[in-house]
């Protein structure tokens, strides 16, 4: 299908954006011996998983000369941008629905790139090896649990004498495919979140203070005595903010690391990777553990695309999921994929077509 005027503009002023951001953070100086792009590619979505895929990007563009423009504009924002065609491919943490595959204008793939943590950070100097359970959690947000020594934190914490201080939780205003993880493992562990709130990447929220992407609420429960929020993990270790050890279903008490994470992805993995992993059955899991996904068309023939361009989406692609670049996760603190989604991406990647062809 031709692409229209107007999508064509739309892209190349969404290009062009994205590169004056990146490039006004001075992370990089174009010089004379500088290594000539092959392929520019644009994507935008999660806020997530951003400070893998920037590591990640930049080593392949050292490596294949393809430029990769992300945009963190969060995974609503990502789904948006694919379906306007304006992007190569999304970011989200959030699988499509069938409902949502069916609205999006053609057949779309999910892509899992790594496995991370939702963490529940919060802002409490004095308080160390804080432990919480999902109930808790879902209560704090449902404005039920509104003080730091309330007697259901306070029994899980025997050890600490915590402050009659008003808790301060923070959410995420924007469309989030964090959200969704943190909701969808809500749901599983209350039956009055599941009831009364759901799962969503967009949710009416109860009580707290909203801010813009994983950055935002990391900086708000940083800024905000009292406060506690979710949050990519990798986000509370750059901030070096206290995380709550997490109640899961077995009844331990975990803390993210790369094993905990790994631990809960040891089931079957279907074979188009829509699947959450949350609240899982491991004994050693960290219950609140998600991947996160690439999604692009099944078809690259569209909106003027070329079959270089096709190309090289799906080079990089097969890439992340290479053992070269699942390496990268642990320097940034997330998971590398189990071998099982890597399996299943390799063959949905392999189903990528361009004019119907196979993409080689």
């Amino acid at each position: 299908m031709k692409e229209t005027p107007n999508l064509f503009n739309m892209r190349n002023l969404f290009i062009i954006l994205l590169a004056i951001a990146i490039a006004s953070c001075g992370n990089s100086k174009k010089g004379k011996d500088e290594k000539q792009s092959k392929a520019n590619i644009a994507a935008a979505g999660a806020t997530f998983p951003l400070p893998f895929y920037n590591l990640a990007f930049k080593t392949y563009q050292e490596k294949a000369g393809t430029t990769v423009t992300y945009g963190g504009i969060g995974s609503g924002g990502g789904i948006r941008s694919l379906k306007d065609k304006i992007v190569d491919f999304g970011g989200s943490d959030a699988y499509l629905t069938d409902q949502e595959m069916q609205e999006m204008p053609a057949a779309v793939v999910h892509i899992p790139t790594c496995m991370g943590a939702v963490v529940i950070a919060y802002n409490l100097p004095d308080i160390k090896d804080l432990k919480l359970s999902g109930e808790i959690v879902a209560d704090i947000y449902l404005g039920k649990i509104t003080k730091w020594n309330d007697k259901a934190i306070q029994e899980l914490n025997p050890g600490l004498q915590l402050p009659d201080q008003d808790i301060n939780p923070v959410y995420r205003s924007d469309g989030s495919g964090t959200t969704f993880v943190f909701s969808d493992y809500l749901t599983k562990v209350s039956d009055e979140w599941e009831e009364k709130i759901g799962a969503g990447k967009s949710l009416k929220w109860p009580t707290g203070l909203a801010a813009k992407g994983n950055p935002g609420v990391a900086g708000t429960v940083s800024q905000t005595p009292g406060a506690i929020g979710y949050v990519g993990s990798e986000y509370a270790f750059a901030l070096n903010m206290p995380m709550a050890q997490m109640r899961n279903s077995s009844g331990n008490f975990i803390v993210p690391t790369t094993e905990s994470i790994s631990a809960a992805a040891s089931g079957e993995i279907p074979a188009d990777t829509r699947t959450m992993i949350t609240n899982p059955t491991a004994a050693d899991a960290y219950p609140i553990s998600c991947f996160t996904w690439i999604i692009l068309y099944k078809e690259q023939a569209y909106a003027d695309r070329t079959q270089a361009q096709a190309k090289a989406t799906v080079d990089l692609l097969k890439w992340m999921i290479s053992p070269e670049a699942q390496a990268l996760t642990t320097k940034v603190h997330y998971s590398p994929l189990p071998q099982s989604a890597v399996n299943n991406a390799q063959a949905l990647l392999n189903s990528v077509t361009f004019n119907g062809q196979a993409i080689n």
